[in-house]
C-alpha cells in the first residue's frame, strides 16, 4: 500500500509508514505555520491564541491555557482536556493520538512523544517509522522536564 491516506492510516494505528510522503509533508506544514503564529504571540493576545490553538488541535478545552513556546508534528492528533493548564516550552510530537485529560497540570519543558524507530538499523534507515499512543488522565500532574515515551 503506498496512497498517502494509507501511510496516514498506518501512522495512527501503529503500523510502520513514511513521514515523507505528500499529505503528511503538507499536514505538517500547517501545523508549523499555525505554531509560528501561536509562539510569536504576545501575552495579551489570549483570544488569538485560543483561535490558533482550537485550528491546530483536534480538541482544546475550555479554561484551558497554553503558554508558548510549543512544538508538535500536526496538532490534529492532539485532543486536550478542559481546565488543563500547559507551561512553557512543551513539545507534543503527535504522530500518533495524544490526549489530555481534565484538570491536568503540565509544568514548562515537558516533552510527550508518540513517535519511534524500529531497532532493526535496515528498517529504520528505510526511513520507516511508527508511533503508539498517549493519555494523560485526568487530574495528573507532570513536573518540570518530564519526558513521556510512546505508548504510555
Amino acid at each position: 500500500m503506498t496512497s498517502t491516506e494509507s501511510q496516514k492510516s498506518k501512522m495512527l494505528s501503529g503500523e510502520l509508514y513514511l513521514a515523507s510522503y505528500p499529505e503528511l509533508s503538507a499536514d505538517h506544514i500547517r501545523a508549523q505555520k499555525l505554531l509560528e503564529h501561536f509562539n510569536s504571540t504576545s501575552a495579551s493576545q489570549e483570544a488569538e491564541r485560543r483561535t490558533l490553538l482550537n485550528k491546530l488541535f483536534h480538541q482544546f478545552g475550555d479554561k484551558t491555557v497554553l503558554k508558548p513556546s510549543l512544538r508538535c508534528d500536526y496538532g490534529y492528533n492532539i485532543g486536550i482536556g478542559h481546565r488543563t493548564f500547559i507551561n512553557y516550552d512543551c513539545v507534543l510530537l503527535d504522530c500518533n493520538r495524544i490526549t489530555i485529560g481534565d484538570d491536568v497540570q503540565i509544568a514548562p519543558g515537558v516533552h510527550i512523544y508518540t513517535g519511534t524507530h524500529p531497532l532493526d538499523a535496515k528498517t529504520r534507515r528505510s526511513g520507516l517509522e511508527y508511533a503508539l499512543p498517549v493519555t494523560i488522565e485526568d487530574g495528573v500532574w507532570l513536573g518540570g522536564g518530564v519526558i513521556v515515551c510512546p505508548g504510555v
